[in-house]
């Protein structure tokens, strides 16, 4: 029976860490439905853009005070789940406490662990209210209703009972110390949860024993089911801000992509031993689609940057369309990608949708908002992990000029000037050069 917590402790990691493998492996399935892509850009310069954005919170700073309560909370989160590591080895070995060898740097950890752990209750609560009290605009449109409003506070909830678990651990395990509990040796700095001992003291030995296992169990187990619910979560972007940073555009913003088939297309016409009116070979592949109008016919780095997406709606609140009234928002269209890839997913899976199946044009995003679009590029500056939504936005766009010739009627009438008069207005060319005599 001795080593029956050991054993319990092993079964609730291998089946954590397995099911967070299980579904980061359906992940990466679904991101590989895109087309694969060869960004640009040196890897030190991918690396630099990475380090910046994703590890230093360049972006996030831009808005001060939601920029520093998100590194509190990152800061604090990643560097008090240090101690998940001591964590599990002891809940695999039986010991306690196993780095408390380190002496005054243990007691310079625990503090600084406990101190960060108090900010990021803090932030976390200013978070909320600002979500749930201030109600900040870019948190209550539309696209904000139901699951996405539900899960940001969830989010909030189970951060903030984590840091309370941690903090109760260490003030029945001070409690404890101070008694001279057995098991329980001197090791540790506890300038907040030593405050919070303070209401424990007429507790007995053994229930603080009681507390500090139970909050110990509840600290790694919660620690286990966060791993598994980012799956599910926007805030999957805790792991994905990495290799999307490290992906991200390092081109002007504005560039558009040039398609291979109009390029080779091209080279075919200006090839003067060419012709043009020999059949494709019996073996050659299917002409590709121009532009994208399901998720397959999007890059894996705009399907990474759906799954990344954090739903912060800095993209929306930039968005001049959104702000002049129009349908689009730049948030929705990164949800919508996400959302219409999770529904592949599940066909994958053996798990049709029941009813009519849509794809993501007309399906998730409508024309409306795909042409509402001014291309300012400002929810791609905006953004704090370099999602790119105007790039998707772009390609759908693309998919209805060239594969459906469903421009909008202002787009019509440009192209048709040009094809007509070599320039975009309704003159003669003979006459395009009138306007200097006006001067």
């Amino acid at each position: 029976m001795t080593y029956l917590p050991n054993l319990l402790f092993l079964v609730a990691l291998v089946l954590g860490i397995g099911y967070f493998t299980r579904n980061i492996r359906k992940l990466i399935r679904n991101i590989k439905l895109g087309r694969p892509t060869e960004p640009g850009g040196s890897r030190a310069a991918r690396w630099g853009q990475m380090a910046r954005i994703a590890l230093g919170q360049q972006k996030m700073v831009v808005r001060p005070i939601a920029g520093i309560l998100h590194v509190i909370v990152y800061v604090g989160f990643v560097i008090i789940n240090i101690e998940v590591l001591e964590i599990i080895i002891d809940g695999l070995f039986g010991t306690h406490r196993v780095f408390a060898f380190l002496g005054p740097v243990y007691d310079v950890l625990i503090g600084s662990f406990e101190i960060l752990a108090l900010l990021v209750i803090v932030a976390v609560v200013l978070f909320w209210l600002r979500r749930n009290a201030l109600k900040l605009a870019r948190f209550w449109k539309p696209e904000m209703k139901g699951w996405p409003k539900k899960d940001a506070d969830w989010i909030l909830y189970i951060e903030l009972v984590l840091m309370c678990l941690f903090l109760t651990m260490n003030a029945a395990d001070y409690s404890l110390q101070e008694m001279g509990a057995a098991h329980y040796t001197q090791a540790g700095a506890f300038p907040v949860s030593g405050w919070i001992a303070q209401f424990m003291s007429g507790m007995s030995e053994s229930t603080l024993i009681l507390v500090e296992r139970g909050a110990w169990w509840l600290h790694i187990l919660g620690i286990l089911f966060f791993l598994n619910y980012l799956y599910y979560s926007k805030h999957l972007h805790i792991l994905l801000a990495f290799p999307n940073t490290y992906w991200g555009k390092l081109q002007p913003k504005g560039e558009m992509t040039n398609l291979e088939s109009v390029k080779r297309e091209v080279a075919l016409m200006m090839d003067p031993s060419a012709d043009p009116f020999a059949a494709p070979a019996a073996d050659a592949p299917p002409p590709e689609t121009f532009g994208a109008r399901d998720v397959e016919d999007l890059s894996r780095i705009q399907l990474l940057n759906a799954y990344t997406c954090t739903e912060c709606g800095r993209c929306t609140s930039e968005c001049p369309a959104n702000q002049t009234g129009k349908k689009l928002s730049p948030r929705k269209i990164m949800m919508d990608v996400r959302d219409r890839l999770e529904a592949k997913g599940r066909e994958l899976d053996g798990k049709p949708a029941q009813g009519e199946e849509k794809v993501l044009l007309d399906g998730y995003i409508s024309r409306e908002e795909l042409w509402a679009c001014t291309t300012c590029n400002a929810c791609t500056e905006a953004c704090p992990v370099s999602i790119d939504p105007m790039s998707i936005i772009l390609e759908m766009r693309r998919y209805l000029v060239m594969e459906q010739s469903a421009a909008s009627q202002e787009l019509n009438v440009m192209m048709g000037n040009i094809e007509n008069n070599g320039a975009p207005w309704p003159f003669n060319q003979m006459d395009r050069l009138n306007w200097q005599n006006e001067m």
